[in-house]
């Protein structure tokens, strides 16, 4: 039976209540301890929900990164309000997080224990392999809107963004591996004053987009 209006609504509830718990039990646990009771716990809800819109943990976790990468999506949607500069500070700024911000932390080295069993998990691989496209493809859209716009130099876009985003991902994992807190806003300043003011065109305003 098709679902009704009210049904789906329901079912959209229930799933982002389950993604939200996902969220705090991986951060509770872990990747590798993390079980669908551990979920379902955070949720409120019984194991028998659980499995009846997911088959298994692996199903809810493939869905759970395409939820995260549904929601970068949203964060970092285009501003006609913010210049190609800005933006590109504000996507430095998301990798960032302050030491004390343990929860987030933990989300994170749980990540990186999920993407560890990427080679050997197709559907993990290809979510995983999407999250870096994503990544990726936000940058180089902002550089080559910028270019346009002439305020950047011209510059591979795709190229550049690989370099930024390997760099970045490179310092948030010595910070949660190392319990290095203060690596990855060393590493975010300087990008930002060697690599994103570096792509400005001489003589622009980068809050403006227009010559001086």
């Amino acid at each position: 039976m098709a679902d009704t209006p009210n049904g789906s609504d329901a079912a959209a509830d229930t799933r982002e209540e389950i993604m939200d718990a996902t969220y705090r039990a991986l951060c509770e646990h872990g990747y590798a301890d993390l079980t669908m009771q551990h979920i379902a716990d955070e949720a409120g809800k019984s194991t028998s929900l659980l499995h009846y819109h997911f088959d298994t943990k692996e199903d809810l976790l493939v869905a759970f990164i395409d939820h995260l990468i549904t929601e970068f999506e949203e964060v970092v949607a285009p501003s006609e309000e913010n210049s190609p500069a800005d933006r590109l500070r504000e996507y430095l700024d998301l990798w960032e997080f302050a030491p004390e911000e343990d929860e987030r932390a933990a989300l994170h080295l749980a990540l990186l224990e999920l993407r560890s069993r990427g080679p050997f998990n197709e559907a993990y691989r290809e979510q995983l392999a999407r999250s870096d496209e994503v990544l990726r493809s936000t940058v180089a859209d902002i550089i080559q809107n910028g270019i346009e716009q002439g305020v950047f130099r011209e510059v591979d876009p795709a190229a550049t963004a690989r370099l930024l985003v390997a760099t970045l991902d490179g310092a948030r994992t010595r910070q949660i591996t190392l319990d290095d807190p203060e690596y990855t806003r060393g590493v975010r300043d300087q990008l930002e004053e060697q690599f994103v003011e570096g792509l400005l065109v001489d003589g622009t305003d980068d809050t403006t987009g227009k010559g001086q």
